[in-house]
């Protein structure tokens, strides 16, 4: 005999997205290294680039580690960019010129590749039916089988 109801899918839900929450929030933000070459490293360029790299971090599950390098070559303005969490890694290239646009571009590019990943892992993570389900789709589509 019970002690305790048994409790539904939604309490379950509830308690499952309440955990993740307690644990999204303990785990350590991501962390961005600037490396400028050729360049005078500017306050406002490193904070633009934080900002607008924290909202890829979204897309990994894990707390990640983001380096970004930037290279002024002459006229040409030269963006690199990997993200790193746990085995998985992303890397993207862009040269345009101007700084603020490559890191615009660098932050489209790795937020595709990065949410292109995660659809492909949602996609593989499909169950396998049990034996009791292939028979009976069997029986289902065979009226006569027995």
């Amino acid at each position: 005999m019970r002690k305790e109801p048994s409790r539904g899918k939604r309490t379950r839900r509830l308690a499952r997205k309440t955990r993740r929450a307690q644990r999204l929030a303990g785990a350590p933000p991501a962390t961005l290294t600037v490396t400028f070459r050729h360049v005078e490293p500017s306050p406002a360029l490193h904070e633009y680039a934080q900002r607008k790299l924290a909202a890829v971090a979204k897309f990994v599950p894990r707390p990640c580690e983001m380096h970004l390098i930037l290279t002024v070559d002459k006229y040409r303005q030269h963006g690199e960019v990997t993200v790193k969490s746990g085995r998985f890694a992303v890397t993207a290239q862009e040269e345009t010129r101007d700084l603020y646009s490559v890191i615009d571009l660098l932050v489209d590019k790795v937020g595709r590749q990065l949410r292109r990943s995660r659809e492909k892992i949602a996609a593989r993570k499909t169950r396998a039916q049990s034996t009791g389900e292939v028979l009976a789709a069997v029986e289902e589509s065979e009226p006569g089988f027995k």
